[in-house]
């Protein structure tokens, strides 16, 4: 499988880019044997926690994030803290022109989180994964670092765990949550092992999307985010989080919202057009409101008050979800 399978939308014109490409090269490395992971112990009981970006290689906000970490020396002061840059091919072919072709080098890195598909090692992405694997696996608590195609509000993804939308609510930032059960083509590595699990067994998996790949309020998403998370799980105090990464954390959210969404928007092929300029969290207060046309069959909302969830057509083609429905309520 290669990039040659992409099928840019030409309808839709290229965003500018004006968060950089961050230098990790002093940290790609790692300390770990597995490159681009960096693991600290503090030697005292605690959660092991665990921090990936670059899961797509066209996600710079959160490496960015881990660059931050890194250069202030934050260290756990209790249990373990393990920092992981994950896609690394696919970040060295990044190109801020064509910054879609840079999200994976064979296929999606966050759709191979099942056994089978890794041990297949037959992608660059599933043999990442592997060496990857042993990492996700003994972590108790992860944040994962994701951006948006398209310019948009954070959404703090949870999954259908109430463990995960408890957390997400005593994190107070972003505003809005996602509880979603999944991707059709295949498992994240929020959802990998214990984490999917639906009873409480001791662990938290969120991943944040931070805004649009380019814009640096990302960056400043991603750098709160490791914070709230890092307090959350105790692995640092927030005295010493104030002191190591001053003026990370953002202001708190007036208020949050839980939008469950209820199902997606599949493309029947790149044709998909909306019938305006969506970028998210739209709500429409009658059901049948017409959204969208897909190849001539007209896209509706299917009750009243729903909200469109990260709607875009920059890789729609046949069988790509454009767009998820959700209702909202107030946490």
């Amino acid at each position: 499988m290669t990039n040659d399978n992409h099928n840019h939308n030409t309808a839709v014109p290229p965003l500018t880019f004006e968060l950089p490409a961050p230098d990790i090269s002093a940290w790609r490395a790692g300390n770990t044997g597995t490159e681009g992971v960096w693991h600290f112990d503090a030697g005292q009981p605690g959660r092991h926690v665990m921090i990936s970006a670059l899961v797509h290689g066209n996600e710079l906000c959160g490496a960015w994030a881990l660059k931050g970490l890194l250069e202030a020396g934050v260290r756990p002061q209790q249990g373990t803290l393990t920092l992981a840059f994950c896609n690394l091919d696919a970040f060295d072919r990044f190109d801020a022109h064509n910054h879609d072709a840079s999200r994976f080098t064979d296929e999606d890195l966050n759709r191979q989180w099942l056994d089978e598909r890794i041990d297949a090692a037959d992608t660059h992405e599933r043999r990442r994964a592997a060496a990857l694997r042993p990492w996700v696996a003994q972590a108790d608590w992860l944040l994962d670092l994701h951006s948006m195609h398209e310019p948009s509000a954070p959404l703090l993804l949870t999954g259908i765990q109430p463990r995960n939308l408890a957390l997400a609510r005593a994190m107070r930032l972003p505003e809005h949550i996602v509880v979603d059960a999944g991707h059709k083509d295949g498992v994240r590595m929020r959802d990998y092992g214990r984490f999917g699990d639906l009873d409480d067994n001791g662990t938290r998996s969120l991943l944040i999307e931070c805004g649009f790949h380019g814009d640096p309020a990302s960056r400043a998403v991603a750098q709160d985010q490791c914070v709230r998370f890092i307090e959350q799980s105790g692995a640092l105090s927030a005295d010493a989080l104030a002191q190591q990464l001053p003026g990370w954390r953002l202001p708190d959210a007036p208020r949050q919202w839980a939008l469950e969404v209820t199902g997606p928007v599949v493309a029947t092929s790149s044709a998909f057009r909306f019938v305006a300029p969506y970028t998210g969290l739209e709500v429409f207060e009658k059901a049948g409101t017409v959204i969208g046309d897909n190849d001539g069959v007209p896209v509706v909302t299917p009750y009243d008050d729903c909200v469109l969830v990260m709607p875009s057509v920059r890789q729609a083609r046949a069988g790509v979800t454009v767009v998820r429905f959700a209702r909202r309520r107030l946490l």
